[in-house]
């Protein structure tokens, strides 16, 4: 019995960690871009979108599916990022064992 009580400190201390580390990667940001640069999105680790940025030389009112396909290209680049990093960094603590409901 002992060693159940040692097992469930364990996964509490480590639930705990992972709940820290999560606070902590939602703080970081990456970003992604396309065109060039000219769409920028800076996305949390937590894979919310903190903020895009267009340059206007990518403003053409006779082309708007040019800049709809920039900024949803420049989404999915800032998004894949956060994922990555949030993988990366939890991966660094679970030893690289996929917890179920934990990424």
């Amino acid at each position: 019995m002992a060693n159940i009580g040692k097992l469930m400190k364990q996964a509490q201390q480590m639930q705990r960690q992972m709940a820290q580390l999560q606070e902590e990667i939602a703080t970081k940001t990456v970003e992604g871009s396309s065109g060039g640069g000219v769409v920028k999105v800076v996305a949390r680790g937590d894979q919310s979108i903190e903020s895009i940025k267009i340059d206007p030389k990518a403003v053409d009112p006779d082309d708007v599916e040019m800049l709809e396909d920039l900024i949803l290209t420049a989404v999915k680049s800032a998004l894949n990022q956060a994922k990555e990093l949030s993988n990366d960094e939890m991966g660094k603590l679970t030893g690289g064992m996929n917890l179920p409901g934990m990424m």
